[in-house]
């Protein structure tokens, strides 16, 4: 699925697109350079989700936990500061990833080998007017 959006008013439709077709995949995985969208779609996602608390960039913590309304656990990663996949291993990423839970992954690609056989693939992009552009692969 390709998705383009003009306007923040935007995203939470986008999120509830996103949502119904990756639903099945608890493992989600955000591509994109720095300032492209991904904690703001995450945030979207997570609204739709009914996450209770604030959700925001867990770029010193590695991870956040959050918690919906009916109390189901959504956790979001940012691997942005990770120097090895080890890092990764250490706080139990792969647990995470097998709990069945929604794991929203930044910058996925520094823990490549991590991944597990299927995942929801969310690569957004930012053109030089502000337009988001989002492509979706579902990996089974």
């Amino acid at each position: 699925m390709i998705i383009h959006i003009d306007h923040l008013d935007e995203l939470d439709t986008m999120a509830r697109k996103l949502l119904a077709e990756g639903r099945e995949h608890p493992v989600w995985l955000f591509e994109g350079d720095m300032g492209a969208g991904k904690t703001t779609l995450i945030k979207s996602i997570c609204r739709s989700l009914g996450v209770l608390s604030m959700v925001q960039s867990p770029t010193f913590s590695i991870v956040n936990e959050y918690s919906t309304h009916e109390g189901h656990p959504v956790y979001h990663f940012d691997c942005y500061r990770l120097r090895n996949e080890a890092e990764a291993l250490d706080i139990g990423m792969e647990e995470y990833m097998d709990s069945g839970n929604y794991c929203f992954i930044e910058w996925p690609e520094r823990i490549a080998s991590l991944w597990p056989a299927t995942y929801y693939q969310i690569h957004i992009s930012a053109d030089t007017a502000g337009r988001r552009t989002v492509k979706t692969v579902l990996v089974e």
